[in-house]
């Protein structure tokens, strides 16, 4: 039994199409054929098409989930499995990668992208603990080809506090600052990556993964950690994107990033930006609070939506003042306060009178709450 890629599979959406692919296929001896019929049966089991195509080995180790539709892998997800580690170096050819267990987790990941059944993935999430090896392999492997239907993706590494040392698969620690300026992925094959990326949605996550971040057709990004290799959080350019979303919090050392950065959010670089949502942001107020920055930063008035942690005003005469001077440039769109309101001297509920004068600041860190 073979894959068939010599048998190309319908544009359009109409079963009638699919059913005649699949009987293309079972001629051609790919197992996908029968399993396209049981699908659109209503009885989807595609066991034998793994087992025939060399998936089942991936499955068994329990590393990638994955789902299958039409004949071909949809929605897939890594995260490295603590009980696959036998089967996993039985799934590890190339014998560099074999003499280090730390490598296998590349392989296994490169193993499904570069699968001709993964050709047609709508949805991808990477989820890496070896990432020193496997974020560049997996940055490769999808720069291979091009991803038509990849709409959705993740990738990075898990943390709890940035920048703290990370444990590999074999115990080893990595320290991620050694990436401050020399990225995770190499930067050639991070322009490769996004060339090849129709991605409408992407997330990052971990430290100092990437050099930039350079794509045209971007419209939701959302950043967990220090993801760019120069420490910065907004230093990209992305026309397309219309909504952003930062987390960032103390680090290993207890130091911030400061609400300077917010001035690279320049609408050069982000046209289209009409959410900002940084209600998981935790920035050093070095040039004030964050509402104040953000009441004279040129991208407002483009905004639609806007969310932030706190809205502390202190040290400043006047605070109440202030913000009732601040409140009217925000008044065009829909502002959410996650955190803490604290403006200095002022009684309880005077701020939220003065927000709400302007229909301003629904409170609270779930968007299903708001009144």
């Amino acid at each position: 039994m073979r894959f068939a890629d010599d048998v190309a599979a319908p544009e359009s959406d109409d079963w009638a199409d699919w059913l005649a692919y699949a009987d293309a296929l079972t001629a051609a001896g790919d197992p996908r054929g029968a399993a396209i019929h049981a699908e659109h049966r209503g009885e989807p089991d595609y066991a034998e098409a793994e087992r025939e195509l060399g998936l089942d080995g991936p499955r068994a180790e329990g590393s990638w989930r994955f789902t299958w539709s039409r004949g071909f892998i949809d929605r897939a997800a890594f995260r490295l499995s603590a009980e696959g580690t036998a089967r996993r170096r039985e799934l590890v050819t190339d014998a560099g990668d074999r003499a280090d267990p730390e490598r296998w987790e590349a392989a296994l990941v490169e193993l499904l992208l570069t699968h001709p059944a993964a050709a047609r993935l709508a949805a991808l999430e990477l989820r890496l603990t070896d990432y020193h090896h496997s974020a560049a392999r997996a940055a490769r492997a999808l720069a291979r080809r091009s991803w038509p239907r990849l709409t959705s993706l993740s990738l990075g590494h898990d943390y709890e506090i940035l920048f703290a040392l990370h444990e590999t698969s074999t115990g080893n620690r990595i320290n991620p600052e050694k990436y401050l300026h020399d990225p995770v992925i190499p930067a050639e094959a991070g322009a490769a990556l996004w060339l090849a990326l129709p991605a409408l949605r992407i997330e990052l996550e971990g430290a100092f993964l990437l050099d930039d971040l350079d794509h045209e057709t971007l419209t939701g990004l959302r950043t967990r950690g220090s993801v760019f290799a120069d420490g910065s959080l907004f230093a990209f350019s992305t026309p397309a994107l219309t909504s952003l979303e930062v987390e960032i919090d103390h680090d290993v050392h207890g130091t911030l990033a400061t609400n300077v950065q917010l001035e690279e959010l320049s609408p050069q670089r982000f046209p289209a930006l009409s959410r900002l949502d940084l209600s998981r942001a935790f920035f050093e107020p070095e040039e004030g609070a964050d509402l104040v920055v953000l009441a004279a930063h040129p991208i407002l008035p483009r905004l639609r939506n806007l969310a932030i942690r706190d809205l502390v005003i202190e040290d400043v005469p006047e605070p109440l003042e202030l913000l009732a001077g601040l409140a009217p440039r925000f008044a065009h769109l829909d502002l959410r306060i996650a955190g803490d309101i604290a403006i200095a001297g002022a009684a309880d509920g005077e701020a939220e009178r003065v927000l709400a004068a302007h229909g301003l600041g629904w409170h609270g860190d779930d968007e299903a709450s708001r009144p």
